[in-house]
């Protein structure tokens, strides 16, 4: 069954989403209220980077599938199913603003208040479990002023989409995750997967919300873990790189080898928001979460090991190998390597900074607002030429696999250190243009 669809929120989540829905023949209207974002996917630009999208985009836009547009109420005039994708970022003290997604529920029952066709909303947004049902829900019924369930429904529908392999996991998903209160909700929200060949699952809104935190905070944790045992690897004498390798030849009881690979510190948009979201509604609870507060100050202890790296080398002047939180995205947000670049500058170190996915012309939205509070001099740290970065740097330091677009490190005469192995390799380390897999 094809579809006429609104997708809210043209970032990285809502672009892919868009650009899919429209390949497999849905009609998709992507909204936004960035016009730069709007003229972008209309030209047959993807407004983000991620690997594959902006080829299948513009077939889309040239076919007359996929467009974009300011303006809501157009989109749901021309459509029967709004996808909600925009982002729900942490709050100063850890909560989640949930003002965004709150201001497209209203915009979206304010535009449907006067119809009488039947509508659903499907949010793909990240919400904790009862958002949904106590806020979304009552603000919706409020503006539209009828009752969800009868013309118009409303579900969720969680995205485990990663960066840099975002196409390929929409199109091949764990499964599918649809949480909602009705038949009717359930049957039109997974309606959109009707293609995809994969589990399909159906359980309640707050099962749902649930599942997506615990998936992100269970990856966080199995990064954080596997940093702990490299980090105790090395001090045994032994390579933790060689430890875990073996730990996750047990597929049997360990499961899954994704991110348990020791290496640097983890980071991005997702995986510390949502931690901290986790852990602070505990605390509004009077619950207590070790573990997971345990998973963010390992993450800080791990980040500040490769700082005292840093330090005790004695080097002054650095080049930085990977900005992003992993190579093959644009997105700096809650990069770790942001925070050390940050770090170092504040403690007078020279640095140039290599990152052939990052381009300050091409970063929008909440990724340029957040590097500007960070690092707003980024434009003159970042340096295109690996071998001027080579001529001026003392020490090199290699954060992501961007140092596969760097060339050969054995033409440099300096010492590396390669955070996603020596803060946890041992006495049987790799040699320096031997590189592992990044998170």
């Amino acid at each position: 069954m094809r579809m006429r669809i609104a997708v809210v929120g043209m970032g990285y989540v809502g672009c892919v989403t868009a650009t899919c829905l429209a390949r497999d023949g849905n009609q998709v209207i992507g909204v936004d209220i960035d016009p730069r974002k709007v003229d972008s996917i209309n030209a047959g630009i993807s407004p983000v980077f991620e690997p594959g999208l902006e080829d299948l985009l513009r077939s889309q836009v040239d076919a007359g599938r996929l467009r974009g547009t300011t303006d809501i109420a157009e989109a749901v005039a021309e459509s029967e199913l709004a996808l909600v994708a925009v982002g729900t970022p942490s709050a100063d003290d850890g909560s989640v603003n949930y003002q965004t997604v709150l201001r497209v529920i209203e915009q979206l029952g304010r535009c449907l208040q006067a119809s009488v066709n039947p509508y659903t909303i499907v949010v793909r947004s990240t919400l904790l479990p009862g958002v949904l049902e106590d806020v979304l829900q009552p603000a919706l019924e409020e503006a539209t002023g009828a009752a969800v369930g009868e013309r118009i429904q409303l579900c969720n529908n969680p995205e485990f989409l990663r960066e840099t392999t975002a196409i390929r996991d929409y199109d091949q998903p764990p499964f599918v995750l649809v949480g909602a209160n009705s038949d009717a909700a359930a049957a039109t929200a997974m309606g959109l997967y009707s293609d995809l060949d994969c589990q399909k699952i159906v359980t309640s809104t707050r099962a749902a919300a649930m599942v997506k935190y615990t998936s992100n905070a269970y990856h966080a944790l199995k990064i954080s873990f596997a940093n702990e045992i490299g980090a105790l690897a090395k001090a045994f004498g032994t390579d933790g790189q060689e430890v875990m390798r073996i730990v996750c030849e047990d597929t049997q009881l360990n499961v899954s080898k994704a991110y348990l690979r020791p290496g640097f510190a983890f980071g991005g948009s997702c995986l510390p928001k949502d931690v901290r979201a986790l852990v602070r509604h505990a605390e509004q609870q009077g619950q207590r979460c070790e573990v997971m507060q345990g998973i963010l100050a390992s993450n800080q202890t791990h980040l500040q090991r490769a700082l005292k790296l840093v330090r005790e080398n004695g080097a002054r002047r650095i080049g930085l190998v990977g900005l992003s939180f992993k190579a093959g995205t644009d997105d700096l947000r809650e990069s770790p390597q942001v925070i050390l670049a940050q770090t170092l500058l504040g403690e007078g170190y020279e640095l140039l900074i290599f990152d052939p996915d990052v381009r300050v012309t091409a970063l929008v939205g909440a990724n340029r607002h957040y590097i500007d509070e960070q690092l707003p001099h980024l434009a003159r740290l970042l340096c295109d030429d690996a071998q001027q970065m080579l001529d001026e740097s003392e020490l090199l330091i290699v954060a992501t696999g961007a140092v596969e677009r760097f060339g050969d490190l054995d033409r440099f005469q300096g010492q590396v250190i390669d955070l996603r192995r020596d803060l946890v390799a041992g006495e049987e380390s790799l040699p320096k243009s031997d590189f592992v897999p990044t998170h």
